[in-house]
């Protein structure tokens, strides 16, 4: 089993920044792609942006530019440095981590963009 906790959310005003982290910890061998995903009220979880072992990152158009995804394997840890947040970015943050086919998805953290 893999475990999978995200932190850093927040409360942060238009154009400000936040770092998201995630850990992966339990049974870690050999996790491949990790990803944070988002889900706003009302609306299905999206992709946000995944990165391989390797260290290849992929995001989405709506956060290049803005987004940066990153990875630590020595820590098991992802991590999503969000830069000129708008308001339509708000929404609960999901980290998940795919093992084996399988994927572990965290709890999800908070992120507020408000004025």
């Amino acid at each position: 089993q893999v475990q999978v906790v995200e932190s850093g959310g927040g409360l942060v005003e238009p154009g400000g920044s936040l770092r998201l982290s995630c850990a992966a910890s339990g049974s870690i061998f050999r996790i491949s792609e990790m990803g944070w995903y988002r889900q706003a009220p009302g609306k299905p979880r999206e992709l946000v942006a995944t990165i391989t072992r390797s260290g290849s990152a992929d995001l989405v158009n709506s956060v290049k530019g803005r987004f940066t995804i990153s990875r630590d394997n020595a820590k098991n840890t992802v991590y999503l440095q969000m830069n000129s947040l708008k308001p339509e970015d708000a929404a609960v943050y999901y980290c998940k981590a795919r093992q084996f086919n399988l994927d572990y998805w965290g709890q999800g953290t908070q992120v507020t963009v408000s004025s």
